[in-house]
């Protein structure tokens, strides 16, 4: 069935034409697949035909069993089958190829972001959509994207953690749902659906590269179904894969890396360094299980658990042999410093269904953990001097979350078209985010001075390093802490239909937090009318929140960040301060609060011949005091001899410092367009069809900017500059477009899919005091094609190979290349990576 989802811009005359071109995209396969139809002289084979009328169960409370077709919210369906002809192993890069408003940038930052890809969905980070499992919440990683620019200081859930081997489908709900699910359901509802066949299994292995010669990868995706007494089944899952890391740098032209007048800057491997421009190694070893065992009292029980295990290393930081804190004593020829992180992730949940009295109930619960270990692999503390070791643990990162529900749900007759379902809930939830510090050399800042007249020291003076570690340091006991509350939340549905044509739904939910976040109430109203067969209007009308984070309370970091001004990349300090630290607080840091939006959505749905389904859905969405982080404060010595308090707070950091912290910056305003075409056909001798466009058109606004704090327009800073409000608005495609055909026929079947991603741009500039320049780059639109093509060689065996980014398209190579590393040709948001193309061959076995 069709993996279709898409964001968008606003207006019913922008949907209309929108939809017409969808339309006409389509008409001319549909039209030839028709006639196809028509000249077949075999009899149609069924069985050839994807279903067109899925039950779903994302956003549904008992009552009419719904489809895609006649649901009254947007919704789109991706099976197994589309997930495994993307070639990815990936979840978020599979959700980036399959969902159109999905985006994914190909590099966007450091530090864990490197880990934890931050993506967004319709224009919103990843924090504010919902993600669940079987229907059940899904717990967010302890890794914030602090160093992303795109979805930046987001705490999302890690997609990639669930295996792919486990999935059966998923169904992705575009369109708020606070007021079903709670906080985070922002932007839409994500529901993965994992397998749970009672018989067999698969096994799936997939290895390929990228046509640069790097980056291979390596899949292996088992699963296996068996039932149980009473109708039960128990299905698992395995998921192996690791992928290597891909470099896209050009040789560094920076004149003399081991200094000036020595001679070995002439014959230097001028690509020994840069290895930070492009996608670490990464492994992970992952497994799942689904399972139902139907009770001899007529109650369901059910258990589902994820566990998974992950090792990625990722250059993080490029220094020269003659740079400051690069110590030629421990690294003659310069070195790259690696981040290492390996994490262990789990979530389970056990729980019964059940009927009594004519109420349907389900009541379960649901524990949580991610844990990670974040070490520094080949790097120094230039502080101590050459005797420093090289490799360190720098922190642990750990989030629980524990939830408990209660559903329940009975439908009444009251003399309408269909009877009225009531549903209602209890919720309790339990978070708990913890930083831990990591050894003490990791932060510790030693005396050590770089000798005057030394390869790493040209002055006439000993100097200091920089200090801690190359490209980041440790947590120290001070930045250490941690941060647990309890939610408590009731919620009631209704829904019926008046008429025979006309649904209506109401839902409410009412929720307290423990914490500064407090309590919120959030509601939602339903519609959808069907003026002829196959033809029907649907509105929506919501509003919603998303609770801070624990992380984004507290979280502190130090790394060495930098920008690039005339093709040299200039770095300093940077600290993110939690948001309740003295020094935050003179920087005009104030507590957060929940960010609340207003979500509003009309559309129309239309089924004109058998087997083709058009849908069309416009929304807006409007966001307050969302959750950001302030640009870049960096702090010269000048501006603090103005600030003696903040003078004396910083005094045991370096100069030069950049200071930053979490703040509810901003209020946005996101419009959008959803357009999506799907048709399948059987052409009885020529095999069967299935076609599918979509559209997505978005668009996000600020509609109002925090003050800057009196403390910072003193220090000629603003709150929230000139680059963060680009990467909030304008560094994702505004437009994308898919289109997507497969085309089975006996042993055979193709998968064509090529979407044009729209332009985007790069801000470039620090807008504070570090740097004057505003350098945008402005990204053109490039069309990405995939392709698999797979033949049955036996019954329940199948050979395949592909390509993802066939013709081998790269973004415009217009980006700030940094001379010393040779970073930075293709810029850092490319919705489709920085890699090129990447081809991959397929076994798969069923038994």
């Amino acid at each position: 069935m069709s993996h279709l989802k898409t964001a968008s811009r606003g207006g019913a005359g922008l949907a209309l034409r929108a939809a017409l071109l969808v339309s006409a995209a389509m008409a001319p396969a549909v039209a030839m697949a028709q006639a196809a139809a028509t000249r077949a002289a075999a009899a149609p084979d069924a069985s050839l035909v994807p279903d067109t009328s899925e039950i779903v169960v994302t956003g549904v409370r008992g009552g009419e069993r719904r489809t895609v077709a006649n649901s009254p919210i947007p919704i789109d369906v991706i099976s197994a089958k589309d997930i495994a002809a993307t070639g990815k192993s990936d979840l978020k890069e599979i959700l980036n190829i399959l969902i159109p408003s999905f985006d994914l940038p190909g590099v966007n930052g450091g530090g864990t972001s490197w880990t934890v890809r931050a993506f967004t969905l319709r224009g919103l980070t990843g924090d504010e959509a919902l993600i669940l499992v079987n229907g059940k919440r899904r717990h967010n990683t302890a890794l914030i994207n602090n160093l992303a620019r795109v979805g930046n200081g987001g705490v999302p859930v890690d997609l990639d953690l669930i295996p792919t081997a486990s999935i059966d489908h998923i169904e992705v709900l575009r369109d708020g749902a606070s007021a079903q699910y709670g906080s985070d359901a922002i932007a839409g509802v994500i529901n993965i659906i994992l397998k749970n066949g009672a018989h067999g299994g698969t096994s799936d292995t997939v290895r390929g590269q990228n046509y640069g010669r790097d980056g291979a990868q390596f899949h292996e995706a088992l699963d296996y179904g068996t039932g149980l007494p009473n109708g039960g089944f128990a299905h698992f899952s395995l998921d192996l894969k690791y992928a290597n890391a891909a470099n896209r740098s050009v040789p560094s032209t920076y004149a003399t890396p081991y200094g000036a007048g020595d001679p070995r800057n002439a014959t230097a491997n001028r690509r020994s360094w840069g290895y930070t421009y492009g996608p670490g190694a990464e492994q992970i070893v992952s497994g799942a299980y689904n399972l139902e065992a139907p009770l001899n009292n007529g109650i369901n029980f059910y258990s589902f658990t994820t566990l998974s295990h992950r090792l990625s290393r990722k250059v993080t930081g490029t220094f020269l042999p003659n740079a400051s804190d690069s110590l030629q004593e421990i690294y003659p020829n310069g070195f790259n410093a690696q981040r290492r992180i390996r994490e262990l992730d789990f979530q389970s949940t056990v729980g019964a269904k059940g009927e009594t009295s004519d109420w349907h109930w389900d009541a379960s619960s649901t524990y949580g953990r991610d844990f990670t270990k974040l070490d520094g692999e080949n790097t120094l503390n230039a502080s101590l001097g050459p005797t420093s070791q090289t490799y360190f643990h720098l922190a642990n990162q750990i989030y629980d979350q524990w939830t408990n529900n209660l559903d329940v749900s009975r439908d009444f007759q009251v003399g309408l078209a269909t009877p009225l379902t009531v549903s209602f809930g209890l919720e309790h939830r339990y978070e708990r985010y913890e930083i831990q510090a990591g050894e003490p050399n990791s932060y510790k800042i030693g005396s050590y001075l770089i000798p005057a007249g030394s390869p790493n020291n040209s002055l006439s003076v000993a100097v200091a390093p920089l200090p801690g570690l190359a490209s980041y340091n440790g947590t120290s006991p001070a930045e250490a802490g941690a941060r647990d509350r309890n939610n408590l939340a009731a919620y009631v549905d209704l829904d019926t239909k008046l008429t025979q044509k006309w649904f209506v739904g109401v839902a409410g939910r009412y929720e307290h937090y423990t914490d500064s976040a407090g309590d919120t109430f959030s509601g939602k109203v339903t519609t959808r009318y069907e003026v002829l067969p196959g033809y029907a209007f649907r509105a929506t009308v919501s509003n919603g929140f998303k609770a801070p984070s624990l992380a984004q309370e507290i979280y502190a970091s130090n790394t060495i960040s930098g920008t690039v001004s005339g093709g040299t990349l200039i770095t300093y300090p940077l600290k993110v301060f939690p948001v309740d630290s003295a020094i935050a607080r003179t920087l005009g840091a104030t507590a957060l609060t929940p960010e609340n939006s207003i979500n509003y959505s009309v559309g129309f749905t239309a089924e004109p011949v058998s087997n083709l389904r058009l849908t069309v859905d416009a929304y807006q969405i409007n966001i307050r005091n969302r959750i950001l982080e302030t640009g870049s404060l960096f702090l010269t010595p000048t501006m603090l001899s103005s600030s003696p308090v903040l003078s004396s707070l910083l005094s045991q950091f370096p100069t030069g410092l950049g200071a930053q912290y979490y703040t509810n910056a901003a209020s946005t305003r996101t419009r959008g367009v959803d357009v999506v075409g799907e048709y399948s056909k059987s052409l009885g001798a020529y095999g069967s069809i299935r076609l599918s466009a979509a559209l997505t058109l978005t668009e996000t606004r600020i509609t109002k900017l925090k003050s800057t704090p009196a403390a910072l327009a003193a220090l000629g800073f603003v709150l929230f500059d000139a680059e963060r409000q680009a990467d909030l608005t304008v560094a994702t495609p505004r437009d994308k477009i898919t289109l997507s055909g497969a085309w089975n026929l006996d042993k055979w079947s193709v998968n064509l899919q090529t979407t044009r991603y729209g332009r985007y741009t790069e801000a470039n500039t620090t807008g504070q005091a570090l740097l004057a320049n505003s350098n945008p780059r402005y990204y053109s639109p490039k069309w990405i094609t995939n392709l698999e093509i797979d033949y049955n060689v036996l019954r329940d065996t199948k050979v395949g190979i592909g390509a993802n980014n066939l013709f081998d398209v790269y973004p415009d190579s217009h980006g700030i290349i940094d001379a010393k590393t040779g970073a930075g040709r293709y810029g850092n948001f490319s919705p489709f990576g920085i890699t090129g193309g990447y081809w991959y061959a397929r076994l798969t076995q069923r038994f």
